[in-house]
């Protein structure tokens, strides 16, 4: 049962986020907008990639609600062109259920899908968890991870910003995901985890949900911080089995 600190804490959270609806069915655009602004939010509401990054480009945006199937350029292109230029969260909605739909929306920089027809409880609670997750607010942070510096084979994760800083200075972006399942390796390295076991640690059971997704979590980390593709160091694939973050890791306040 929530309690009374539980509730202002989600309209707290609410009335600081600004979240971008993206769909060109206008009765299905009304209605998510209509609903999120009825639990707090403050909602632009628009049709197109046109007018996606017209808004982008004027006002900041903490969430962005993606339709997959959309006039000129579709919800994929515009994931991978917004993944490009923002680490700005985004949950893409989908009408199609196939799982290659929601590996490729994964893999073009999503944090989250919904697939339709999706119920008004589900959306809300994909939304605070992944609003939650990038404001690093969690309710149930791992043990010791907070405010902690974790360093590894030269690379830095910054738990209290939510940043990963490179051997030579540069940060890093992250989406949620990303960043939610480095910090999973960073808390247990030198461990073969299984697929179920990262989507535990990593708090996205609810938000991916499928194995393939967790390769695809994987796959995206590599190319950030690996060397090579084709010769994985650091997160290495243990067959059968699951993956091992190879680097100790040192934590510092």
């Amino acid at each position: 049962m929530s309690t009374a600190s539980d509730i202002d804490a989600r309209r707290d959270l609410a009335a600081e986020a600004h979240i971008l609806v993206v769909e060109d069915d206008g009765e299905m655009r009304a209605l998510i907008a209509r609903f999120l602004r009825q639990n707090g939010y403050r909602v632009t509401a628009v049709r197109d990639g046109r007018e996606m990054w017209e808004t982008l480009a004027g006002a900041p945006v903490d969430l962005v609600l993606l339709d997959i199937m959309l006039p000129g350029q579709s919800g994929l292109d515009l994931c991978r062109a917004l993944r490009a230029k923002s680490g700005v969260p985004v949950i893409m909605v989908t009408a199609r259920g196939e799982e290659t739909d929601r590996v490729l929306g994964l893999e073009l920089g999503a944090d989250d899908y919904i697939p339709k027809p999706f119920g008004r409880a589900e959306l809300l609670a994909r939304v605070r968890a992944l609003l939650r997750r990038a404001r690093g607010e969690t309710g149930t942070p791992q043990a010791g991870a907070s405010g902690v510096f974790l360093c590894f084979a030269g690379w830095t994760l910054d738990t209290r910003r939510r940043e990963l800083i490179a051997p030579d200075g540069t940060s890093i972006d992250l989406s949620g995901g990303e960043y939610d399942l480095l910090l999973a390796f960073c808390e247990h390295p030198q461990r073969v985890l299984s697929r179920d076991q990262l989507l535990d640690l990593a708090r996205s059971r609810s938000a991916i949900g499928i194995d393939r997704s967790v390769d695809v979590m994987v796959s995206r980390l590599r190319r950030k911080i690996e060397p090579t593709d084709d010769s994985p160091a650091m997160i290495k694939t243990i067959r059968g089995a699951g993956y091992m973050f190879v680097p100790a890791v040192t934590r510092s306040r």
